[in-house]
């Protein structure tokens, strides 16, 4: 007789384990999806888009595909469930009531998923989509558009960390490259005059082609070889190359005439082991060799531009950055990008992506992107110290937009030591006087009481961006007993004979002064707030909550992507708390 215990669990598990594949019909209202789920918000959300932009990307002709627009909502939502795998939405689509909901009982595959990502949707379109959104929240209250809290972080690429190629190597590999270059080239020249075929066919000398800029790091990367021996600290040989068409071309036309020399010489090539070969044919392979180096560190700089020092091989769109997280504690440099939010109301409503290290170039291609996607003029631009600069604070200013972007110094200003340095220009006195024309120019009284004036005025260019300089010196510094605290280092046999200097932009000192005022103000201090929780708390989202540390696709196009489906499905959630009462706008804290 069987135990009562034993037959129990047999009927389970034949219940359970006993029955195959089958297939089951059933009313989808009977495995009711909560009515509050966020399932429902985005599909209200996407009843008032308008995808007349992603349908222009499909065909009247051949097969029908899956509908473009269930297959934008099941992407939508698979980043909302934070399920951004391709892999993972196929899934969910075959097992989650949500995905079920919006496939419409459909099971659309990884390849269908993949082309509509990578060839059905473009930048333009989710860019697009995005705006109208966005336009949408500001019908209804929840953002206004005039005012940007604006933070970056750095993501890692979806590269290896060990692929980089870095300008300076370059620019030391190739100027070896160069002397064995001249080298061959007067090798040729030796071998052509010998054997007399200037005479004979008329082959003229060839001279080499010059790289600009390659006697400069020539002497660097010599000077560095010197330090080395001594342990001393290396100079940076970051110094811009181009190498022109020029070059390349040349090896081009001196390979031709030596296959028409050999043709006429009845010389042949030979290869394999044991064969001699002759010394047209070691000049000619020669010259085939460093012109294919030439051509690859050429391609190398093209891909490098004139804004960054390195690359990645396996993704050329991402430079080399230092990270945050540092799994090695070491410093180490990793490829990746730089992401920059600009938020509102916990809503992301512009991102840039870009492979700038720093964010001081960031700022106005993210808000000129804000005003030409949205037609609305902002109003206030709330930043930290790493957008403060010059060119940033102009712009904002001349374009009728407030800027509350912290100073450089705003933690230094705090110290003691900051408002006792002597030697600084903002801690002397400042004296306004009018020239015979009636121009405004400045004087500056030292803590000893001489005068420092204006001797010149200089201006430099980075970027196309001009700035101004106005460069003063002391009148005499001669038995002046505060000469070692106003002097930078002062060595006293060094400075002994010397006046004090200053270099001074009156324009950037302006611009700091109306930044550094906003900040301080009531208002500033709200937004300060404001930004540290929502443009920083979203960065935290991203990487912790989401795991959204590391992109998973290659390439500045595909990277912007996938960045821009994980902002949107974001903002719905946003959108979808709001509606629910689960959030509220923030008020800030009252100022005691």
């Amino acid at each position: 007789m069987k135990n009562k215990n034993t037959t129990i669990y047999d009927h389970n598990y034949n219940e359970f384990f006993g029955f195959g594949q089958q297939s089951f019909k059933f009313n989808l209202m009977d495995y009711k999806i909560p009515e509050n789920d966020p399932v429902f918000t985005l599909k209200k959300v996407m009843e008032e888009l308008d995808f007349t932009k992603l349908l222009s990307a499909y065909s009247s002709v051949g097969r029908r595909p899956y509908n473009p627009i269930m297959m934008f909502a099941l992407l939508l939502y698979g980043n909302m469930r934070r399920k951004m795998s391709i892999d993972d939405i196929v899934y969910a689509c075959q097992m989650d009531l949500g995905f079920i909901y919006l496939a419409q009982g459909q099971t659309p595959k990884r390849d269908a998923f993949y082309n509509f990502k990578n060839n059905k949707v473009s930048q333009e379109t989710l860019d697009d989509l995005h705006y109208q959104f966005m336009r949408k929240l500001k019908e209804k209250g929840l953002i206004t558009l005039e005012v940007l809290y604006v933070d970056g972080t750095k993501i890692e690429a979806n590269a290896n960390r060990y692929t980089f190629v870095w300008r300076g190597t370059l620019n030391a590999h190739l100027i070896k490259l160069l002397d064995d270059i001249q080298s061959l080239y007067e090798r040729y020249n030796e071998f052509i005059v010998e054997n007399e075929y200037d005479v004979t066919y008329g082959i003229l000398p060839e001279t080499m082609f010059i790289v600009e800029g390659a006697d400069k790091v020539k002497k660097v990367v010599l000077e560095n070889k010197k330090r080395k021996r001594v342990n001393k600290k290396k100079l940076p040989h970051n110094i811009h190359l181009e190498i022109d068409n020029i070059g390349p071309q040349s090896i081009v036309k001196i390979k031709a005439i030596l296959e028409k020399l050999a043709h006429k010489e009845a010389i042949e090539f030979k290869y394999g082991k044991g064969q001699r070969k002759s010394e047209l044919q070691r000049i000619y392979e020669a010259f085939h060799k460093y012109g294919s180096r030439l051509e690859k560190y050429k391609e190398n700089f093209e891909v490098m531009g004139d804004d960054r020092n390195s690359f990645s091989k396996t993704d050329i769109d991402a430079t080399f950055m230092r990270m945050k997280d540092d799994h090695m504690m070491n410093g180490q440099l990793k490829p990746g990008y730089n992401l920059q939010h600009g938020i509102e109301n916990e809503f992301i409503t512009d991102i840039y992506i870009s492979n700038d290290r720093t964010d001081y170039a960031t700022l106005i291609p993210l808000l000129t992107k804000h005003e030409l996607m949205t037609g609305v003029q902002l109003k206030e631009v709330t930043a930290d110290s790493g957008y403060c600069s010059e060119e940033n604070l102009r712009f904002c200013i001349e374009n009728g937009i407030d800027p509350y972007i912290k100073l450089q110094e705003h933690e230094r200003k705090k110290t003691r030591k900051y408002h006792q340095d002597i030697g600084k220009h903002y801690n002397m006195e400042r004296l306004e006087k009018l020239d015979e024309d009636g121009n405004v120019y400045y004087e500056y009284k030292c803590h000893y009481g001489r005068s420092l004036k204006l001797t010149h005025k200089s201006t430099s260019h980075k970027r196309g961006f001009k700035q101004e300089f106005e460069h003063y010196e002391c009148t005499s510094c001669e038995g002046c007993p505060l000469k070692k605290d106003c002097f930078y280092n002062y060595n006293e046999e060094k400075y002994k004979d010397r006046n004090k200097t200053m270099t001074i932009n009156q324009k950037w000192e302006e611009l700091k002064a109306v930044s550094d005022k906003n900040i301080h103000s009531e208002r500033g201090i709200l937004n300060r707030q404001i930004r540290s929780i929502q443009a920083e708390g979203s960065f935290g989202d991203m990487k912790h909550n989401d795991d959204f540390a590391r992109f998973n696709t290659r390439g500045h196009e595909k990277v912007y992507k996938e960045t821009m489906f994980y902002v949107f499905g974001r903002n719905i959630i946003k959108y979808h708390r709001f509606k629910t009462e689960e959030l509220k706008p923030y008020e800030g804290k009252l100022i005691q």
